[in-house]
């Protein structure tokens, strides 16, 4: 398909009108020079949007990689290095790591490319080009059509359109609806499958604060990992082969050695996850009063079981660190998230914003009861959507034995639909599954988190949503009896708590491990848990979800055409995007005024000697003592470590460049402050703030500290303020 975008600009513009404030929105690369290059040059930016997307030259956009499906990196060499998170690659970490040689605890660094440690399934993921195919997908829409024959067509307008692309085997189209369901763009991307291990700081730097300063400001954390793409001799993508070599990129990020101050122009490029602008108040009310409590309280408790094993005993600690980061990074952010919503009074603003909404509708507008049917919508789906979130946080997050029974019901699913060809096509990835699986599982922690969260879902809900054979009187059990022997008997009753015993079963022939998966005790409970949460749960849920889906489609089109004035973009979907503002501090409270840098003195002042969260190796205190810090300290002496900006970023930003006024890497995008988390609903300028470790700390961490000076040399460092002014010519 030809990859123009003629017409774009008349497509977008009613979407896109007057500015709201700077730094809120994450816009589409490809339609920057038409909606946004003029106020991004005046707010600083001296490259061209041409220069930010391209399809006819490298452009920034070639340096950006989505790593892993999950978070985003960025290419810093001719030679496919790749930065991203601590976070990100905790996972690849974690899994090369062992009590002997700890690469979570004491760091990694490989001195040539022999050393980089290969990752089985870990992707890195560009986009070619960008399309905008809303005609074709909508074709034959009417305002008329029921949710379901509305998707069914576009089901099928999709699949239409995916066929006129002519893909090499290496690529792939993505198609992703915009202002709900209202636009669709193509993504063609390239996925290269060889991404390995280079180097990453010990937890004491990638991780340092830990849960204490998850989602807060001021930050001290060196959050950062390097990778590395490989590809075969054509630079093609290949599967992993000690044959294939470094990747060399359309374009790499140089890297400012200048810094940053406060009011400096910044950029983040990446693919942020998932955002919701433009929900009605009892969407918002939905969220503050019913589903963020529960699921706070869900994963506090499961939280606190899993700390309490990992203080006790090193190898708990490995074993569960990634789990645990996982689980506790969304349970502090709702948490934030809610808070912020509060402070800034989100639910009012949209209350006063809906008033004004009936208020420009004319008498006859097809739009006058739109949102008293989404707020009767929100109010029937409301009891189903608590149950589901339950359902979901415990069955399949949190316990980790019943969300492993879902994989073994694929593979029986497999065996009774197509016999033992269909059985042996799923076992293999089901036995490498496995024995990932137990490599980070506990019985004993496992049963005491089922049976805590247990007693919550059957104390929490209304008993309709509670399965006959999980309540209490139908057990034989008191009304406030806990569920601890029950879940006992069914572990210790289980073929599924050790890998020796799982693969004993998977060893079996089809029909006989299909037997005994299906006599196992956790897997008929898990079974009849699941089809009862299908049919009283899943079902009604989702049915009213299509409602409600359909609603937002038409709310979210006519908020549009009643405010013709106000600026609209659209919300995240894990596509490739760019949002830009500025290095700001900001105030959270009454006459509490952070300012947007720290240094490496706040990193000694926080440091606890043999803390798990603030703990530091004698060498950061010895390069501390000696003020070693080489090229990379301020004008003032002092290193810094982690800025604060304007930019309007959420999951899947993690990684993300923070990208200077000239295109030079600047900092690496890692987190959002506490009270403007709720910016996914609610952006705030005055208190949403994005958090970047500077990269001149990042530099420092590897060349002074983990003296891999051969990385920095393959890096193109720069002094862009610096660059003397080419006056123009008379």
């Amino acid at each position: 398909m030809k990859h123009t975008f003629k017409g774009i600009f008349i497509i977008m513009f009613s979407f896109i009108s007057c500015i709201s404030y700077a730094g809120e929105g994450m816009w589409l690369p490809q339609l920057l020079k038409l909606l946004n290059e003029n106020e991004m040059k005046s707010m600083g930016m001296k490259i061209s949007a041409d220069d930010i997307y391209s399809v006819n030259k490298g452009s920034l956009k070639d340096a950006i990689v989505h790593f892993g499906g999950f978070c985003t990196s960025e290419i810093i060499s001719p030679n496919g290095l790749l930065l991203t998170n601590h976070h990100c690659g905790y996972g690849q970490i974690q899994s090369h790591s062992t009590v002997e040689n700890n690469l979570i605890k004491n760091g990694f660094w490989a001195k040539n490319y022999k050393e980089e440690l290969p990752n089985q399934g870990l992707t890195a993921t560009f986009i070619d080009y960008i399309d905008d195919v809303s005609t074709k997908v909508l074709t034959g829409i009417k305002p008329e059509m029921s949710a379901t024959e509305r998707q069914s067509l576009i089901d099928k307008n999709l699949a239409d359109v995916r066929k006129t692309y002519k893909l090499e085997a290496y690529q792939n189209v993505i198609i992703r609806p915009f202002f709900d369901g209202n636009q669709y763009f193509a993504f063609v991307t390239t996925v290269y499958r060889d991404v390995r291990l280079v180097g990453a700081p010990p937890e004491s730097i990638g991780k340092f604060g830990s849960d204490t300063d998850n989602w807060v400001w001021p930050r001290h954390t060196g959050d950062f990992s390097l990778f590395r793409i490989y590809a075969d001799k054509n630079n093609k993508p290949a599967d992993y082969s000690p044959e294939n070599v470094p990747y060399k990129p359309k374009h790499f990020l140089p890297i400012s050695m200048d810094g940053i101050a406060e009011g400096d122009f910044t950029m983040v490029f990446g693919f942020p996850g998932r955002t919701n602008q433009y929900l009605p108040s009892s969407a918002i009310s939905q969220v503050l009063e019913t589903l963020n409590p529960a699921k706070i309280a869900i994963r506090e408790t499961s939280l606190k079981i899993m700390d309490k094993y990992m203080r006790e005993d090193e190898a708990t600690k490995i074993k569960y660190a990634a789990k645990y980061a996982t689980i506790a990074n969304y349970w502090k952010k709702w948490i934030g998230e809610s808070m912020g919503l509060k402070q800034t009074n989100a639910l009012q603003k949209k209350l006063d914003y809906e008033a004004n909404f009936q208020q420009k509708l004319a008498a006859d507008s097809p739009y006058k009861n739109l949102l008293g049917e989404l707020q009767k919508l929100y109010s029937d789906i409301n009891q189903y959507a608590l149950a589901n979130d339950y359902y979901s946080e415990i069955a399949l997050r949190n316990v980790d034995l019943t969300s492993y029974m879902a994989t073994l019901r694929r593979l029986v699913n497999a065996y009774e639909k197509n016999g033992e060809a269909g059985y042996n096509e799923l076992l293999l990835n089901v036995k490498t599954f496995s024995t990932n699986f137990y490599n980070d599982f506990d019985s004993a922690i496992d049963q005491e988190k089922f049976s805590a969260l247990l007693d919550m879902y059957v104390k929490n809900l209304d008993k309709k949503f509670v399965p006959e054979f999980l309540q209490r009187e139908n057990l034989g059990m008191q009304p406030n009896e806990t569920y601890d022997q029950m879940i006992k008997d069914q572990y210790l009753s289980s073929s599924f708590t050790s890998v020796e015993d799982a693969m004993a079963i998977l060893n079996l022939s089809p029909e006989k491990a299909v037997s005994a998966i299906k006599s196992d005790p956790i897997f008929a409970l898990t079974s009849e848990w699941s089809a009862f949460f299908s049919k009283e749960i899943s079902t009604p849920y989702n049915n009213i979800r299509k409602e409600i889906d359909l609603k937002l489609a038409q709310y979210t089109k006519a908020q549009m055409d009643v405010f013709t004035e106000k600026r609209f973009y659209p919300d995240a979907n894990s596509t490739l995007r760019v949002t830009y503002g500025k290095v700001n501090g900001y105030e959270p409270r009454d006459a509490v005024k952070y300012s947007p840098v720290t240094y490496l003195d706040g990193v000694i002042a926080k440091y606890v000697p043999g803390d798990y969260e603030f703990d530091l190796q004698p060498k950061m205190l010895a390069l501390y003592k000696a003020k070693d810090y080489g090229a990379y300290a301020d004008k003032n002496g002092k290193l810094p470590v982690c800025f604060i900006g304007s930019n309007h970023t959420t999951g899947g930003n993690s990684g993300s460049p923070a990208i200077d006024a000239n295109g030079n890497l600047i900092g690496l995008n890692f987190d959002r402050v506490w009270e403007g988390t709720m910016s996914d609903i609610n952006y705030d300028a005055s208190i949403c703030r994005n958090i970047m470790v500077d990269v001149r700390y990042i530099l420092w961490v590897v060349d002074k500290y983990a003296g891999a000076e051969h990385l920095i040399k393959e890096m193109k460092l720069v002094h862009p303020k610096a660059m003397p002014i080419k006056k123009k010519k008379r």
